[in-house]
């Protein structure tokens, strides 16, 4: 799919490109053409208006041209006068043409046309006819210079054009790439995302069935209750285990959720707290807290204690035998700077960027840990939907997570 999406921003963007290049490539020819036919017609009319006829060449300027940005432009010419059915060459720069075939063919095919001025696209000839009464007299201008110049100037435009298609390519090549790592990136989340959530799946509904089946099996007097029990057990995580994939749906839309009012800070963190307190007890990890007061930032109440209870549940969690779990709040000229840290193992560097990823978690063990891996990621989308920022840090002394969030202003 990825590949099949790259090839068509490919094609689009050289399509486009190709498009535009051929319409500038295009608008150069024809302006460039017309310059240099305004130029070779110029020419005609010189060589049309000081051409006559005497009995003999002498008075004829043997060139005739037209000064342009300084420089002489100079054509080969020739002009002819038509007396009833006699034809005589007048002047010009060609030689030994008259009375041969190739001026009657000419002649033949000028007068066939019946516009005063044209081309003869076969012997290369701009014509201009003037009819003079008693003779008709006929100019003639050597388009093959034109047409030289012509090509000689537009080689160069089109080798660029080429070139610049080349360039293009691999450049949209490139872009294609850059452009397509978000939807492959989103795309290999999806997968990994739709395979991690069936595997989290597949073993409370295993649990289920198997108890199920047991329970249909035995006689109604002999079913333990402790197969029920397991049923509504994975049942209820299960259920846990969808809510959080709900939540983290709904934060893939791009409609804000989290209605944002003026909110304490300092009153969530102590809520936080006082619930866990209990939890880190029985865990035989105390929960110490260092609060600042007052501090006030937009949020949702309900996200911002979610958030502060994944932290702790989560330090709680992994936190090293009897060690103490800390939470404290500080309050910066512009921000709020909540910290959630436990002592334990330091976690590796390249482990650090990954805590946040759906469904991960350091061991392999799924089933063997409780949650499901879920938790760093809310936490991380709940921080953004605040316009905060939520980071890991671990060293030998403790494993830190800070959440960065603007103060009320």
């Amino acid at each position: 799919m990825i590949r099949t999406l790259r090839l068509k921003f490919v094609a689009i963007c050289m399509a486009l490109v190709t498009a535009v290049l051929a319409v500038v490539f295009l608008s150069v020819y024809f302006t460039m053409e017309r310059s240099i036919e305004a130029l070779s017609r110029k020419v005609l009319y010189q060589v049309a208006q000081d051409a006559g006829y005497s009995g003999s060449r002498d008075f004829i300027r043997p060139e005739i041209g037209i000064d342009v940005g300084g420089d002489r432009v100079l054509l080969p010419y020739f002009t002819v006068e038509i007396w009833g059915s006699q034809a005589y060459v007048t002047g010009g720069t060609y030689e030994e043409l008259e009375d041969t075939e190739a001026l009657r063919d000419i002649l033949s095919k000028c007068l066939a046309q019946s516009e005063p001025e044209g081309t003869i696209r076969s012997y290369r000839l701009r014509y201009l006819r003037q009819d003079n009464g008693l003779y008709e007299k006929i100019a003639f201008v050597d388009m093959s210079m034109e047409m030289t110049i012509l090509r000689s100037m537009m080689g160069p435009y089109l080798l660029i054009l080429l070139t610049a298609l080349l360039l293009l390519l691999g450049v949209s090549i490139l872009l294609s790439r850059w452009a397509t790592r978000p939807a492959e990136r989103a795309w290999k989340q999806q997968r990994q995302f739709l395979s991690d959530a069936s595997h989290e799946l597949k073993t409370p509904l295993t649990v289920i069935l198997s108890n199920a089946e047991l329970l249909e099996a035995a006689p109604l007097e002999e079913r333990p209750a402790r197969w029920a029990d397991n049923i509504h057990s994975e049942a209820r995580r299960m259920r846990s285990l969808v809510e959080e994939m709900l939540t983290l749906a709904r934060a893939d839309n791009p409609v804000r959720t989290a209605v944002l009012t003026e909110v304490s800070l300092s009153d969530v963190a102590a809520d936080t707290v006082l619930a866990f307190e209990p939890v880190a007890f029985e865990a035989g990890k105390p929960l110490t807290e260092d609060i600042d007061p007052a501090v006030d930032v937009l949020g949702d109440r309900e996200k911002l204690r979610q958030l502060t209870g994944i932290l702790v549940d989560n330090a709680i969690k992994y936190g090293a035998e009897g060690s103490p779990i800390r939470l404290w709040l500080r309050k910066t000229d512009r921000q709020a700077l909540l910290t959630v840290s436990n002592s334990g193992q330091p976690i590796p560097p390249e482990q650090l960027s990954h805590l946040f990823e759906r469904f991960y978690r350091m061991d392999d063990s799924r089933g063997e840990q409780s949650g499901f891996g879920l938790g760093l990621a809310i936490a991380r989308t709940i921080a953004s939907e605040h316009k905060g920022t939520l980071r890991a840090e671990s060293d030998a002394e403790s494993t830190r997570f800070t959440f960065v969030l603007p103060l009320k202003k």
